[in-house]
Formats: structure tokens, C-alpha cells, sequence
């Protein structure tokens, strides 16, 4: 349980994952320095590092290093810090008193930036992945709802006034064409990613120029712990850290996903109120504390408002990168541990709330049904006047009698609450000449919708599950909302 007199962050007690929170955890962290230590010692010792003809690294000194990449001791740590007043000094020393062969050649030639931000490459590296298999799981249950629902007739608004009929399905299209651009980014800017690497306290590798004495070796180590660290490459040039942009662009694919995510939850929101399609509501789920009643969209509105600290807190990596001076100042450092971490402990809870909402989504088909039949006397004029003109009749003139007759049914409905009876006001009209005996036919709302089915169909099969089968070993997630 946890300790109640404590500050805990709202992420690891309310929103986040364990997975994602794990990343961002000092275990992580810490861990990766000691990783990224031994991958210099690995890497110093291979290049042939020797000092008076005997090399200075040894197998010995780095079997020590390895028995302790996990088992961290922060007192230790922590002593040393409340002395030094420099975190990474401070666990050189601690990690050096767990490996007393090796303390001596832990970071040597290396700044603090060489744990400090390879290690938030990693981590934001394999932060991405965790979101890319989430993202993929939305992407997957949205695909089956918009194939379910792909020829079901809705009413679709634009300025949320109702416009023509396209289907459930669909409008479903839009959500998920939104996730699979924002899939597409997140690929390609995690497969963007690279190590810092070795580049010393201004970037020029002075100091690994100085241990081997030559310029080509520093070259090489960068090579061989980006490869010991999982990378392919380095930045082939920086200053004391990598360049602030790439936080930048990171984050700007947090901000599009919780953008896409508010955008859906959005137009859930408003599509229950017109209780039509409903977020999942279990069984025992109190949806006001005063109205026993309703049933609020929760889910979604708790999307929309940790979306809402993603997408505003996307200028933040912008203002970084531009102010950083020279080859380094350190009023990134505070900033960056608070809001890159944050930023993706809150998409990592967006998404999680969007696999739960997705996979239960709720629809009311004789709702929908009721709703579009409101509209849909308006909405066959269209083909009503097109068919009088085929018979020879003048367009202007049938334009003019039923423009008129839709305001009277219009008021009729808007200002007396009355039913719409546009379509008997049509028949009924001597201008017009229509045959009640067509009402069935002109109220099929198929005829209506176009395309809809199709482009459901087409953008699934063309787009979507060529995506699905080649992340197929990343589907199958679950996720239930306990608070």
C-alpha cells in the first residue's frame, strides 16, 4: 500500500502503466548508467586501450561491473550526492565501492552526458516502442468496429448540424486514418534515433583522442557502444549533449497522438449525448454522485484531459532546443526529467484508455435510426428534385416549391415540437406531382450514403491490414480501467 503521507504522482497511482512508469523509474535509469559504463569499458578494452604497453581494462574488472548493474545502492549514492552535489560523480563512487577492481576505470574518458543522455535516447527509444504496440491495439479494435458497422446508415453533421447520411463505420474511418498517420510518424522518428555516443565535454572527442592517441579510434568506440546499446549509429556531430530537436521531435509525436485521440473522444462525447454510441459502462460504474441516472463519458473525457497536458506541453521541447547555448547549458536538464517523462507516462495512459473505450464501444441502432428518419425528409429532396427534372420539369421552379415547403415543415418541427411531415407536404403539393407509393423508396437511407461502405472496405483492406498482419505479434492487449 502506499504511503498515504507521501507525494505520489497522479501517474503512478491514477493513470500510468507499470510499463511505462518502470521506464521512467530510477531502477531503469540507474541500471542503464551502469550498462552504458561497462559498454565503454567492453568497447575501450577491444580498441586496445594500454598504458606503459599493458592494457589498462581487464576481463576481471568487467566480470565485477556486470555482477552489479542492477542491485544499485542508493544510500550510497545518495550520501555521496548530499556532498558532491553532482548525481552522476556520485554514483561513479557508489557503483566504484560495489566494484573496488574497476573503480578506477568506470567513465573513463567520458562527461556526464554520456550516461546522462544516452540513457534518454534509450529510454524514449524503447518508451516509443511501448506506445507503437498500444497504438497498433487502437488501430486494431477500431478497424474490426468500422467493419462491423461499415453499411450501417448514420446522420453525419458538419458544424455539428446534420449534413447527409454516411455510416457508423465510416465516421469510424477517420479516427482510425488519424492513429495510422500518427503510427507511420511514430515509426519513422524511432527508427531515427540515435546514440550520442562518445563525444566528451565539448563534442570533439579530445579526451578518447588523448587516451588512444589517435584520432581514428574515438571513431570506432562511438561505433562499438552504439552496437553494444542496440543502436545502428551515433549523431555523427554534437556538443556536449545531442541536439535538443530530437526531443522535440519526439514529443511532437506524443502531441499527434493525443490529438487524434481527442479528436475520437470528441465526437464520442457528442455522439452519446445524442445516444447513439455509447463508451463501455460496467455493470456496478456510478455515473454521477448526485444523478443516479446518468452515464457520463468518463473514459473519454479523461482522454481529452490528459491529451489536453500532452498537446500543450509540445512547445516545451521547442523553447529547449532553442535556447540551449553554445555546446551546452544545463536549463534543459530540470525541464527535460519532468516533462519528457510526463509526457509519456500521460500518452501512454491515452492510449490505454482508448484500447478500453474501443473495444466496448456501444451502438444504438434504432437510436441512430430514429435520429436519421428525423432528418431524412430533408435529405431526399435532393433526389426527389433530380427525378422531377428527368420527368421535364423545371429545376428552378421545383427548387423554389420545395424550399418553400421544407421552412413550413422546418418551423413545424423547430418551433410548434411536432413531427416531420415534409415528405406529405411534398406529395401533396400540385407543382410537384409525387407518388406517396415512393416514400419506401425514397426513404432507404442506403441510397444515401454513398461510397461509405466501400471506402470502409478499400481503406482496410489496402491500408489497414497490411499493417495489422505485420504487427500481429503485438496484438492481444486488454486493458481494464480500475479508477
Amino acid at each position: 500500500m502506499a504511503n498515504r503521507d507521501a507525494y505520489i504522482s497522479p501517474f503512478q497511482e491514477r493513470y500510468g502503466s507499470k510499463e511505462m512508469q518502470y521506464l521512467f523509474s530510477e531502477d531503469k535509469k540507474f541500471s542503464t548508467w551502469r550498462k552504458l559504463w561497462i559498454a565503454l569499458a567492453e568497447s575501450e578494452k577491444e580498441l586496445g586501450l594500454t598504458m606503459n604497453g599493458k592494457p589498462v581494462i581487464t576481463d576481471e574488472m568487467i566480470k565485477e561491473m556486470k555482477e552489479h548493474i542492477y542491485d544499485i545502492n542508493y544510500d550510497v549514492a545518495e550520501s555521496y550526492e548530499l556532498k558532491l552535489r553532482h548525481d552522476v560523480m556520485s554514483h561513479i563512487k557508489a557503483y566504484g565501492e560495489q566494484c573496488p577492481k574497476a573503480a578506477g576505470i568506470i567513465h573513463l574518458g567520458a562527461t556526464s552526458c554520456y550516461v546522462g543522455d544516452n540513457t534518454d535516447i534509450i529510454i524514449m527509444k524503447e518508451a516509443l516502442d511501448l506506445l507503437k504496440k498500444k497504438l497498433v491495439n487502437v488501430i486494431d479494435k477500431l478497424s474490426k468496429f468500422a467493419n462491423a458497422y461499415k453499411a450501417v446508415p448514420t446522420l453525419a453533421y458538419t458544424h455539428f448540424q446534420a449534413a447527409q447520411p454516411t455510416t457508423v463505420g465510416k465516421r469510424a474511418t477517420l479516427w482510425l486514418q488519424d492513429f495510422v498517420s500518427d503510427l507511420k510518424d511514430l515509426e519513422y522518428v524511432s527508427s531515427s534515433l540515435k546514440l550520442l555516443g562518445c563525444k566528451g565535454t565539448t563534442g570533439t572527442q579530445a579526451s578518447f583522442v588523448e587516451l588512444f592517441k589517435d584520432k581514428d579510434t574515438p571513431v570506432k568506440l562511438d561505433k562499438q557502444i552504439a552496437s553494444k546499446m542496440g543502436f545502428k549509429d551515433v549523431y555523427p556531430v554534437s556538443g556536449q549533449t545531442y541536439s535538443r530537436k530530437v526531443d522535440a521531435r519526439v514529443y511532437n509525436v506524443l502531441a499527434l497522438i493525443a490529438a487524434s485521440a481527442t479528436k475520437m473522444t470528441n465526437d464520442l462525447r457528442l455522439l452519446q449525448h445524442l445516444k447513439e454510441v455509447e463508451e463501455p459502462f460496467e455493470k456496478n460504474q456510478v455515473g454521477s454522485s448526485a444523478m443516479p441516472y446518468k452515464r457520463n463519458p468518463m473514459r473519454s473525457e479523461r482522454i481529452a484531459s490528459l491529451s489536453r497536458l500532452v498537446i500543450s506541453g509540445s512547445m516545451n521541447p521547442y523553447i529547449t532546443e532553442s535556447t540551449q547555448w553554445l555546446e551546452r547549458t544545463l536549463d534543459d536538464s530540470a525541464n527535460r526529467r519532468v516533462a519528457i517523462s510526463e509526457g509519456f507516462l500521460a500518452t501512454d495512459a491515452v492510449l490505454d484508455l482508448c484500447i478500453n473505450v474501443t473495444d466496448g464501444l456501444v451502438v444504438n441502432e434504432k437510436v441512430i435510426e430514429a435520429n436519421l428518419a428525423k432528418e431524412l425528409p430533408f435529405m431526399i429532396t435532393e433526389n426527389i428534385l433530380m427525378d422531377l427534372v428527368k420527368e421535364g420539369g423545371d429545376r428552378q421552379e421545383l427548387h423554389e416549391e420545395i424550399r418553400k415547403l421544407s421552412i413550413e415543415a422546418g418551423n413545424r418541427v423547430k418551433k410548434e415540437g411536432l413531427s416531420n411531415d415534409l415528405f406529405d407536404r411534398l406529395c401533396a403539393s400540385n407543382k410537384l406531382h409525387i407518388s406517396k407509393e415512393k416514400k419506401e423508396e425514397y426513404f432507404n437511407a442506403i441510397k444515401y450514403i454513398g461510397r461509405s461502405k466501400e471506402q470502409v472496405e478499400d481503406y482496410l483492406t489496402n491500408e489497414v491490414n497490411p499493417i495489422l498482419e505485420e504487427n500481429k505479434d503485438l496484438l492481444g492487449i486488454k486493458v481494464e480501467i480500475t479508477k
